[in-house]
């Protein structure tokens, strides 16, 4: 299954893409870094920075910069990967920033941003605001 995450609710996208991925579906993921977080762009900032700067540089926890990584950390959060159906299931997961060469047809997927009516941020302007080179 491929899904289009072009203006898509980062924890709707991830949520249905969990529930695919324990079935057993293998998913890829395009144009990461257009998904959308709602809420006010200064507090989707710190509540991910925190994340970012939280624990020791060398020890961890880890957590990601770059749209496709932090898309697969959120899916990850949803899936038992600690469990053995939880490592299989994240490892049918492939998440590109932009449309890679070779995937034509691609599914929408759950709500579009011009359905919400609350401020968001798209997941490029957030890893910028973190210190990625998108």
């Amino acid at each position: 299954m491929i899904i289009d995450a072009t203006n898509t609710v980062m924890g709707r996208l991830a949520s249905t893409t969990a529930k695919k991925l324990l079935c057993g579906e293998n998913v890829i993921i395009i144009n990461a870094e257009k998904t959308v977080i709602t809420g006010k762009k200064k507090v989707v900032f710190e509540r991910f920075n925190h994340k970012r700067v939280r624990g020791d540089p060398k020890n961890g926890p880890f957590y990601p910069r770059y749209p496709d990584m932090i898309i697969r950390r959120v899916i990850r959060g949803m899936l038992p990967y600690k469990k053995a159906k939880g490592r299989e299931a994240i490892k049918k997961l492939r998440v590109f920033n932009g449309n890679p060469d070779g995937i034509k047809k691609a599914e929408r997927l759950v709500k579009n941003v011009d359905d919400l009516q609350c401020k968001y941020m798209t997941l490029q302007e957030l890893s910028r605001r973190m210190g990625a080179k998108v």
